[in-house]
């Protein structure tokens, strides 16, 4: 049970509004830093645009083309330290550009792209380029329309499959380091002194109370929906941001590699294997209004569709598991078209813009430098309130970023099978130590959810108890990741509903609602 009436009684140094990678990432940095951190999130923990993206950890090779080489060089420095910091779910990721037919202007370019992407990560840890000959990527990659085929340049970046886990785990630190959290608790609109933001009211959808959280400063992380956060604490009426649409299907295995081509009109597209799936996006188009109303049309799946099939016609792409849409939150920038709008971000003081003190709002940004935007905003913030410690996210490992070493031998006696471990080593890292300790606590944990599934009953307790899973969709899509599969973890939902106590009708609502899912990414014919 949430004290809330203890969080009504007191000011915090910062509140943070929005539980996505950018807040959760404020409040673990200032938390860590020894401020009093509040941190409101109006759904769950990454349940907006973080689990809506390609799941990607790259320098962003496409906006060489833009000449943003600043940007591009951000990202690939934060790139190496979530490998460093974050080993378990930033994984090193080779990644082929086939060349069809190409020019001799297109060649030079997409050399010259390939050398700058190297130099601006010069300290990196993972491989440099190298050119794949047709006959070689051919063997490698089977599946690969060979007509005009010429070969692949192979260039690595990192993949986070698991991008919810990223931002719970940011979640876990930030209380570590003493932070007071709420998932469904949605900030209903702004504490004022006079000119001054002072906290925010916020609605507990759980227990259906009201709190007014206090604090000296806040950050506004709501990322695409800081438009309309905002609304009530600044005096322009210009947006802030220009929001576009990106769309991803998920379908059976469709590759061996991860791979990015360029469409007819110039957009890049990535087929990547992803869990048991493939993945495949993104699109770019522009967006009005709520971003929760965001959804996939048949001319959403058709456009990528078509476009992956252009170069694997013999993959099952057009059998579309689940897709789903989520909005980018992007710098306002008019009059180019929406894949050309910078990625940059901006930390807004609203006192020197607005004429209101107390409050700021990260505008735009992108997955891959969310710590370091974070540590941005939170120095910002930290300067005001007269704090000189120093940012501890750059070196600090992730609550399951440490050495597994001896994990095998701690489960020993525990009644694990190998298969049961070598998943929860593989979703939790480090932290299977302290689900560990909860089946040597309680043998009935060590359980298999299912029979034949590799979850175990240890992890749902863990999401609950540690993780402020509050509902079975918590559980499923974002603490245990099940979810992800092309299933939805729909054969596990019954189980996990009695076991977490959210009842049999959670697990109805859970498989409808996949089910709906599943009939309208269908609609597409082969």
């Amino acid at each position: 049970m949430r004290d809330l009436g203890a969080l009504d009684s007191r000011v915090f140094d910062v509140l943070v509004v929005g539980g996505g990678a950018m807040g959760a990432g404020a409040a673990r940095d200032a938390a860590l830093r020894g401020l009093a951190v509040a941190l409101v999130e109006q759904h769950d923990f990454a349940e907006g645009t973080t689990s809506r993206s390609t799941r990607l950890i790259h320098g962003g090779l496409r906006y060489l083309a833009q000449r943003e080489f600043g940007l591009v060089r951000e990202n690939l420095r934060e790139r190496e330290i979530l490998l460093r910091t974050a080993p378990h779910l930033v994984r090193p990721l080779p990644v082929y550009v086939p060349l069809y037919r190409p020019s001799v202007r297109e060649r030079a370019r997409m050399r010259a792209g390939m050398l700058l992407y190297d130099l601006l990560s010069r300290r990196k840890s993972l491989p440099r380029r190298s050119w794949i000959p047709r006959e070689r990527l051919l063997a490698l990659e089977p599946g690969l329309a060979p007509d005009g085929l010429r070969g692949a340049w192979r260039f690595y970046d990192a993949q986070c499959a698991l991008v919810e886990r990223l931002v719970v785990e940011n979640v876990v630190d930030a209380k570590r380091g003493g932070a007071k959290v709420l998932n469904h608790a949605k900030a209903t609109g702004w504490l004022r002194e006079g000119d001054a933001v002072v906290g925010a009211e916020v609605q507990d959808e759980l227990s259906g109370r009201r709190v007014r959280l206090r604090a000296r400063e806040t950050v506004n992380a709501t990322g695409a929906w800081v438009d309309i956060t905002i609304r009530g604490a600044r005096r322009g009426k210009r947006p802030l941001l220009r929001l576009t649409k990106g769309v991803h299907l998920v379908t059976p295995p469709a590759t061996r590699h991860a791979f990015l081509h360029f469409h007819t009109d110039g957009r890049p597209i990535f087929v990547l294997p992803w869990l048991d799936s493939s993945l495949v996006g993104t699109t770019d188009t522009d967006f009005d209004g709520d971003p929760a109303d965001a959804t996939v049309t048949e001319s959403d799946i058709r456009y990528l569709v078509d476009a992956a099939a252009r170069v694997f016609p013999g993959a099952p792409l057009a059998d579309v598991a689940y897709a789903y849409a989520g909005v980018r939150a992007l710098v306002d920038v008019r009059g180019v078209k929406a894949g050309a709008v910078p990625r940059e971000h901006e930390i807004r003081d609203h006192d020197a813009a607005d004429g209101v003190s107390g409050i700021v709002s990260v505008v735009g940004g992108k997955l891959t430098a969310y710590r370091g935007i974070a540590q941005e905003a939170v120095d910002f913030v930290a300067k005001r309130l007269g704090s000189r410690a120093r940012c501890a996210t750059k070196t600090r490992p992730l609550p399951g970023g440490g050495a597994v070493d001896g994990v095998r031998e701690d489960a020993a006696g525990l009644g694990l099978a190998p298969d049961q471990l070598d998943r929860l080593i593989s979703v939790y890292g480090a932290m299977t130590r302290e689900l560990l300790t909860r089946v040597e606590r309680d043998p009935t944990l060590a359980g298999r959810i299912v029979s034949g599934s590799a979850a175990t009953r240890v992890e749902v307790v863990h999401a609950i108890e540690t993780e402020d899973a509050a509902t079975l969709e918590d559980v499923l899509l974002r603490r245990t990741c099940l979810g992800l599969g092309r299933d939805r973890a729909v054969p596990l939902a019954r189980a996990v509903a009695e076991f977490g106590g959210f009842g049999a009708d959670a697990a109805v609502e859970y498989a409808e609602a996949a089910s709906v899912q599943r009939r309208r990414a269908l609609r597409v014919p082969a």
